[in-house]
């Protein structure tokens, strides 16, 4: 009897002992696994991880970190096509990037997008891209700088955001005494003509990486990271406008950080409540701030979510269609699904087991972002400057 088909079938791909199932079947036993029901969430479907490009541009930028998904075709750009930008030059030198590369899924081509100098004299500091990057319907790009000349905080700007048309042409900058090092990556409310953007500031109150606390001989931990909501006008065929900055959310740590420049709040995801879903990696928990496109007073750190267990310097996030969070970690190569109506850590998925490191991945995974039919994801690795995707 051939029971290889009987071997593929997807109920035995969720943990089930091949050897026991055939010892089953001799006694004419009938298997019932909770393989047959719906899955948990969307990393119980995930089997496939592949590698689609290098992330480094003829510039030699590395250490990519922000991946988006276009929402729309407009200029150079293509429906469904993936922006990455990188956090360092050629050097190494953290916080002095300056690309980002365009990469088309159907064509599995590799383009650079945009470009703008690292000295760019309007962004307090210069440029280095970090992880806050979003791409509007009417094509604008916006992308954060949290820059330094040396490659550590020692020498750290204030940065800006830089806005791009859909060209790649660099077109406007904003500064302002709330902006400092946008870091997390960007939540959107995109109506059109106007847009409400939530993005994480982690430079207020950080040190030189050699100033150490004289109990922990680390870095010194500040609270001084902030979560900032900017409301956007967009006019007809010009680039969106700055209208007004609140701060929604406060107190979350922040610190100066010699392999990794600094460690801040990263992951911001929007659930359908209005709820928007912080992730604080220095304290290793997950949050919530309540009416985030409303309110007019900041939250605090908000509500806790979870805490610790799977969570191992919890990074970018984003929001599957099912309503659960998908949490990349920072020490090691997994990525984490959270129910957030009940703090529930439902699965931690391997997706860079790279020996290396210690533990395996560690510092590999950063960027985050749904495939176009909300099936998969793709992600980054930084050990080997490059985007993957993740699908059933």
């Amino acid at each position: 009897m051939n029971l290889t088909p009987w071997l593929s079938r997807p109920c035995l791909n969720m943990r089930v002992n091949p050897a026991k199932y055939l010892a089953m079947l001799a006694l004419g036993c009938c298997l019932i696994t909770p393989a047959l029901a719906d899955p948990k969430g969307m990393l119980e479907t995930i089997r496939k991880h592949k590698f689609l490009a290098s992330t480094i541009p003829e510039n030699g930028d590395v250490n990519p970190y922000a991946v988006v998904v276009a929402p729309v075709s407009a200029g150079v750009i293509q429906k469904d096509d993936v922006l990455v930008d990188n956090f360092n030059n050629i050097s190494n030198l953290q916080g002095t990037g300056t690309t980002i590369i365009l990469y088309r899924p159907s064509t599995k081509e590799t383009r650079l997008f945009a470009q703008v100098p690292q000295r760019l004299k309007d962004c307090p500091g210069g440029v280095g891209l970090s992880t806050a990057m979003t791409m509007l319907r009417q094509g604008w790009v916006i992308v954060g700088s949290t820059p330094s000349t040396d490659g550590t905080t020692r020498t750290k700007g204030d940065g800006c955001l830089l806005v791009f048309d859909a060209e790649g042409h660099h077109v406007a900058t904003w500064v302002s005494p709330t902006i400092n090092d946008p870091w997390g990556n960007i939540a959107a409310i995109d109506r059109g003509d106007s847009a409400t953007l939530f993005i994480s500031m982690a430079g207020k109150g950080l040190k030189a990486p050699d100033v150490v606390d004289p109990v922990t001989r680390y870095p010194v931990i500040e609270h001084e990271a902030t979560v900032l909501r900017l409301e956007l006008t967009i006019p007809p065929g010009k680039p969106p406008v700055l209208q007004s900055q609140t701060v929604i959310g406060d107190g979350f740590a922040n610190r100066a950080d010699r392999d990794n420049f600094l460690l801040g709040p990263t992951g911001l995801a929007l659930g359908a409540d209005d709820t928007l879903y912080v992730t604080d990696g220095l304290d290793n928990e997950i949050t919530a701030i309540p009416e985030a496109s409303t309110r007019t007073t900041s939250a605090g750190k908000g509500r806790l979510v979870t805490k610790d267990g799977l969570l191992s310097w919890p990074l970018a996030m984003v929001m599957t269609p099912q309503g659960h969070l998908l949490v990349n970690n920072g020490k090691n190569g997994q990525i984490v699904e959270i129910d957030p109506s009940t703090g529930q850590q439902i699965y931690a998925h391997w997706l860079n087991t790279n020996q290396a490191q210690s533990p395996p991945g560690n510092g590999n995974l950063f960027g985050l972002a749904l495939t176009a039919d909300g099936k998969g994801f793709y992600y980054v690795e930084d050990d080997i400057n490059s985007l993957r995707i993740s699908t059933p």
